[in-house]
């Protein structure tokens, strides 16, 4: 899954459901206007495609690779089948789009409450919790549209972390050298929403 590649589009009827494995995709609410902001990011530990097995077929948002990687990809029907048996694998779903509503419903929150610098903290955290290592490749630009924020809004707030000493950032590349200085530095919807997963998916295997 190459960086930025677009898994779906706002209503469009899902035919297959992906399970990232080293990739983040990133769902996005888009406005008429084209304008987008990131509403919630998906990586090995869950599902990019709930509106298949919850009944609705499509949704609102739209899926871009937010951090280029592998994805399994299963036929939705074959997903919608194994749901309907009431198993095992529904419970673990219904989790699942629990611990991503809370996501979803923080970064509401936390876009209109929380400063740029705290809002990019979290982002970064949530983001290196689904990868291995402690890099992200990713543009000023994509970072903005993935916060609903200006370029130079991203540019003043990564500087910020710079100079501090948590991150180094340089030609789409960034390093967190301190993560423990992040998570002090970001507000508490990190917290909130680390927390739920841990609980509703305590097994989680990162691959």
């Amino acid at each position: 899954m190459p960086l930025s590649r677009v898994v779906y589009e706002p209503g469009a009827t899902l035919t297959h459901v992906y399970f990232p494995t080293t990739a983040i995709v990133s769902l996005l609410y888009v406005m008429e206007n084209g304008a987008s902001a990131e509403i919630a990011i998906v990586g090995n530990e869950g599902i990019v495609g709930i509106s298949r097995f919850m009944g609705g077929k499509s949704t609102p948002s739209r899926a871009v690779v937010q951090s280029a990687g592998g994805s399994l990809r299963l036929n939705a029907e074959f997903l919608e089948d194994e749901f309907s048996q009431a198993g095992p694998v529904r419970h673990l779903l219904l989790r699942y789009t629990q611990a991503l509503i809370t996501q979803m419903a923080q970064t509401g929150v936390c876009n209109r409450h929380h400063s740029l610098d705290q809002q990019l903290c979290r982002w970064l955290l949530l983001s290196l919790d689904r990868l291995k290592g402690d890099e992200l490749v990713m543009t000023q630009e994509l970072i903005a549209n993935m916060l609903g924020v200006r370029r130079e809004g991203v540019n003043e707030g990564a500087l910020k972390l710079q100079q501090a000493g948590l991150i180094r950032y340089a030609r789409g590349h960034i390093t967190v050298l301190d993560r423990a200085a992040l998570e002090k530095r970001t507000c508490e919807c990190y917290a909130v929403v680390k927390k739920e997963y841990d609980r509703l998916l305590p097994q989680r295997i990162a691959l």
